[in-house]
């Protein structure tokens, strides 16, 4: 079933969230003719790409078009954040939030780099401060506020950067009363952070209980390639209503970890 066919099908759910389904998809197909028009191909990276599940050879703007799923094989390639904005939000209605937030060495580990020449180069090579992009936009012209996880910027992490906007993008959608949608694409906890990083996911699941219990707003959760660690373990997990790619990988420990751990062999598509 596509994700466009269960939409149609939990619209009969009625309340506030058959409400906002019914609005959010209103005239779907007319909105995403519009997006085709403003689809944005960057020369620089090349117009071809490989699918990584059948190996077939993509015309980026025909793939962009498609949603980034495959033509010949159905395989849904991995998206940046702002890839997914972009599908997400109406056009020209996004303003983004705590865009100047950065992480800071604060435990100064011993690694092969630091954490900080770390950060910076994944900000050079992303052009975000850090692995969420979180803000207000439109879907068919109903406000939500969603936040979306980017897997380029060390892993998809969760730091305490990611923590705070995710809080902050949470308790903006609780006092304003919107929905809210998060794109989960993480690989768990920043090692370099330690127990700062491990502390996010209390502070995220502790206000989307006021927003999901106290105020009865509704919360959506998307899981993507990959969804894993504390990300699993959190608000991954918590939605109202959790959607996930197909073939999208989702688990709390990864494959090589429970190997390692158990020192037993996982069989292919374990956590698929």
């Amino acid at each position: 079933m596509s994700v466009r066919n269960w939409f149609d099908d939990k619209r009969k759910f009625g309340g506030s969230i058959g409400a906002f389904l019914e609005k959010a998809t209103k005239g779907y197909v007319s909105s995403e003719r519009e997006k085709d028009r403003y689809i944005n191909i960057d020369t620089n990276k090349g117009l071809w790409t490989r699918c990584d599940n059948c190996g077939n050879m993509l015309y980026v703007r025909f793939l962009k078009r498609n949603k980034s799923v495959c033509e010949e094989c159905g395989y849904h390639l991995r998206m940046n954040s702002t890839e997914r904005i972009e599908l997400l939000i109406d056009r020209d209605t996004r303003i983004p939030m705590d865009e100047d937030t950065t992480a800071r060495d604060v435990l100064n580990p011993s690694d092969e780099d630091s954490y900080q020449n770390r950060i910076i180069i994944s900000q050079k090579r992303t052009g975000l401060t850090d692995a969420v992009q979180t803000g207000t936009g439109e879907l068919n012209g109903t406000t939500i506020a969603p936040g979306v996880m980017d897997f380029r910027f060390m892993g998809g992490s969760m730091g305490s950067v990611v923590g705070e906007k995710i809080t902050r993008l949470i308790e903006y959608a609780t006092q304003e009363s919107l929905p809210l949608i998060i794109v989960c694409a993480s690989g768990g906890a920043r090692m370099q952070e330690g127990t700062l990083s491990s502390m996010q996911m209390a502070k995220i699941s502790s206000v989307l209980q006021i927003h999901q219990v106290q105020k009865k707003l509704l919360y959506i959760s998307v899981l993507t390639y990959p969804t894993t660690g504390g990300a699993t373990a959190s608000f991954g997990m918590l939605g109202d209503l959790i959607i996930a790619e197909p073939r999208a990988y989702i688990a709390f420990a990864g494959k090589r970890v429970i190997e390692q751990t158990s020192r037993q062999k996982i069989p292919d598509g374990f956590q698929v």
